[in-house]
């Protein structure tokens, strides 16, 4: 694999770097230890700008090149959080911190994206800025957005922006991406069906929520088989079913279901979220009951832009001689909320045969690390080119 021969030697150094963050998982904007160290590498390293505190718990790093004729700046992202999850990978660095885990990667990412700017830093081999960015809260907190919110792509005037995300089951270093509609609007909502409850023996006498709720669970999977067109990607989940009585001989007067929508478009978003109310409180008021739906937009679909899709592809080539067609992804990413403010593109590197993402048995594969390194190193060189 044609990598850059200088993260072959740094290797060991970066997988040291990973393993301490992957013993030492924080979540969401409570990224304070993690934050700590990448700001204080990247002060290490030279950057001529560290600054924390960016969306809470975000680092920024700003490395100038050898020339600034170009006029261009370029933002490369790593996320930095973990999962509410207890680790079962039995690893010498497992977490040490109960129901916290680096289960996505992120250390990783973290590591990878620490690894380039110590090379940027230390070379220069480009015309124009590249600002590193240390994001917090990916995993459901929307630190992008709040990066976003606190001035970040304006401040230091970035003007294109890239990321990465590992990938098991995706061959070891290879690389694999698609323009447009990659990663999936990830909504949620919860119903609560209120109706009369009372004793299991007489249920004449109540109006009962769990028969309601029970065909609302199955007439919401009408909105993918028989609303959306069938050509297009839509999820909708029943994710948790909750009565308000837990004894054997009770009706519930209440029941609560939770759930979670993941669509492509726009118009399957907004499809989705009109359903939903309208199948769970027609169904309540036709059994005598109350459905009262709360519906909340979280992550948008992530859109890689095609010139810079094309790009990050010619990038990946150089350094892994090929780069596959990523299948589309329903779940989230909130990156989606960089890619809303500036062009870009995001990309899959190969993690091998491992656990998938999200399980108490995932681990990345620290010999993804040239491969990262080189790709994101790549593409402030290619982008911005010496004279």
């Amino acid at each position: 694999m044609p990598v850059k021969n200088r993260f072959a030697e740094l290797q060991d150094e970066i997988t040291a770097w990973r393993r301490d963050f992957h013993e030492n998982p924080e979540l969401l904007f409570e990224t304070h230890r993690t934050a700590g160290i990448v700001a204080e590498k990247l002060r290490e390293f030279g950057c001529d700008e560290v600054t924390e505190g960016i969306g809470r718990t975000g680092v920024v790093g700003v490395i100038k090149g050898k020339a600034s004729g170009s006029g261009k700046v370029i933002g490369l992202r790593a996320d930095m959080d973990a999962l509410p999850i207890n680790e079962n990978t039995g690893v010498p660095y497992a977490s040490k911190t109960p129901n916290a885990m680096h289960a996505c990667g992120h250390d990783g990412h973290t590591a990878m994206l620490l690894g380039a700017a110590k090379y940027l830093a230390e070379t220069r081999n480009f015309d124009g800025t590249v600002v590193v960015i240390f994001q917090p809260a990916e995993e459901g907190g929307g630190g992008a957005k709040v990066m976003c919110d606190d001035g970040m792509m304006e401040r230091w005037g970035i003007q294109e922006v890239y990321g990465m995300h590992n990938w098991p089951g995706q061959p070891l270093g290879s690389f694999a991406i698609r323009p447009g509609p990659f990663f999936a609007a990830t909504d949620t909502y919860e119903v609560v069906v209120t109706g009369r409850g009372g004793h299991a023996a007489k249920p004449h006498e109540t109006i009962d929520p769990v028969v309601i709720s029970a065909q609302i669970v199955t007439a919401l999977q009408s909105i993918a088989s028989r609303n959306a067109d069938p050509v297009s990607q839509i999820v909708v989940s029943v994710t948790s079913f909750v009565t308000s009585s837990q004894a054997f001989n009770v009706i519930p007067p209440r029941v609560t279901l939770r759930g979670t929508v993941r669509t492509l478009s726009p118009e399957n978003r907004d499809l989705a979220e009109t359903r939903i109310s309208e199948i769970c409180t027609g169904i309540a008021n036709a059994m005598h009951a109350e459905a009262t739906v709360s519906y909340s937009r979280n992550y948008p679909v992530m859109v890689n832009h095609d010139e810079q899709t094309d790009f990050a592809v010619e990038v990946a080539k150089s350094v892994a001689g090929d780069c596959a067609e990523a299948p589309l992804v329903m779940g989230g990413e909130d990156f989606a909320f960089m890619l809303n403010e500036r062009p870009g593109a995001y990309i899959l590197v190969g993690n091998g045969d491992t656990a998938m993402v999200h399980s108490p048995e995932y681990n990345f594969d620290d010999n993804a690390i040239p491969a990262g390194c080189s790709w994101y190193a790549e593409i402030v060189e290619r982008r911005m080119p010496a004279a």
